[in-house]
């Protein structure tokens, strides 16, 4: 789950990392009322759940509350990659900036740890970095039992030449950045930029952060803030049901059981020149209800010019599966081409109420992949 940055600077704050004074408005009369509260000299951002908005003229500097008003004017309403939006943060304007650093907490899967990662290169794209000047981008491992340790955040700083001065400020924030990290079940919690102003302090300008859904059971103020209205309909629906989904760009959709085999489903579709649709882990003891469910998700994205399902029954069940898919079918009118790979449990049983139906199967992901791709572009397999 994706906070705002209004919402991840306020748990920043709460574990100690400096923001600037600031509050969301959702009109523009309200943007001026905050102005005047702040001093007048502000900056209004844009809260939506994707980058680029300063590109998108979503972020906007503003000297008086009439022109706070008049910039939330402009920003309310815009749609920005996809997102309309209905909310912007008024911050108190930083008193100049020297210099702009990135900052973040995530996890390292290959460690099994969390890492913190910094570069001098702030304010730009961590992958624009990582792509044009990777050895700017640092990293250091972080022991849980331990946590943040000096000696990694003056090495951090000293290979950032930070100012020396700052270096006690620095591991401050960044042990902060980390309590925050660990306290909310975060996969996630980054500032870019964190800046040195003009007169010599460490400040937060901007937040991200992304919450591990698997613990908003405990977490239930974090839970609260979730931002339905930003979520894609298909991706809410499919979270309401059970059911894992995530968009992509390509034009094969897929549903798959158990996220380890979507990603290599995804994998093998690219291998022989397909784009995968999207992301779909139906789960482990999915039912027809919830097939079916997934197939009109899948279907209800008009870039889909072909679907491969891949199911390897476990606790899931090939009949049911199979059921599923001839539910969703009668449901739904497509002339979409649809390829169906079954294995394991009641596997058999699944593959002949597929055949009753005169349904495409293959026995190997390979041949699916490979009819799924010639499908969608338009051949034969």
């Amino acid at each position: 789950m994706n906070l705002h940055e209004y919402q991840a600077k306020r748990l920043f704050a709460e574990h100690g990392v400096p923001i600037p004074n600031g509050k969301m408005a959702s009109t523009p009369t309200e943007a001026r009322e905050i102005a005047r509260e702040l001093g007048g000299r502000v900056v209004v951002k844009a809260q939506v759940h994707t980058g680029g908005r300063g590109k998108a003229g979503g972020i906007k500097l503003a000297n008086n509350p009439n022109e706070a008003e008049a910039q939330a004017g402009r920003i309310l309403g815009m749609d920005i990659k996809g997102y309309k939006v209905r909310r912007v943060l008024i911050d108190q304007q930083a008193p100049g900036i020297k210099q702009e650093i990135y900052l973040a907490v995530l996890i390292n899967r290959a460690a099994r740890r969390p890492m913190i990662m910094a570069s001098a290169a702030g304010g730009m794209d961590i992958e624009q970095i990582a792509e044009v000047s990777p050895e700017k981008i640092l990293t250091v491992l972080v022991e849980p039992a331990l946590g943040v340790r000096g000696y990694q955040t003056t090495y951090l700083a000293s290979a950032m030449d930070l100012p020396r001065d700052l270096w006690r400020d620095f591991h401050k924030i960044v042990a902060s950045l980390y309590e925050c990290f660990k306290a909310n079940d975060a996969s996630l919690t980054e500032i870019n930029p964190l800046v040195i102003t003009d007169d010599g302090k460490l400040l937060a300008l901007d937040g991200k952060m992304t919450i591990d859904d698997n613990a908003l059971p405990r977490q239930i103020r974090l839970a609260e803030m979730r931002d339905v209205q930003e979520e894609p309909i298909a991706e809410r629906e499919a979270r309401l049901t059970g059911i894992n989904f995530i968009q992509l760009d390509g034009n094969i959709g897929c549903m798959v059981n158990g996220a380890g085999l979507a990603m290599t489903t995804m994998d093998v579709i690219k291998l022989f020149g397909g784009e995968p649709a999207n992301f779909l882990d139906i789960g482990g003891g999915a039912k027809a209800e919830q097939v079916t469910t997934a197939l009109r998700l899948i279907l209800s994205d008009s870039k889909v010019k072909a679907v491969l399902v891949n199911i390897f029954g476990g606790i899931t069940r090939g009949d049911e599966v199979a059921r599923g898919i001839i539910e969703a079918l009668a449901q739904i009118d497509t002339d979409v081409p649809m390829i169906v790979r079954l294995a394991g449990t009641n596997a058999k049983e699944g593959m002949e109420i597929l055949a009753e139906a005169e349904m495409e199967t293959a026995v190997t992901l390979s041949d699916a992949a490979q009819k799924a791709v010639a499908a969608a572009q338009g051949g034969n397999a």
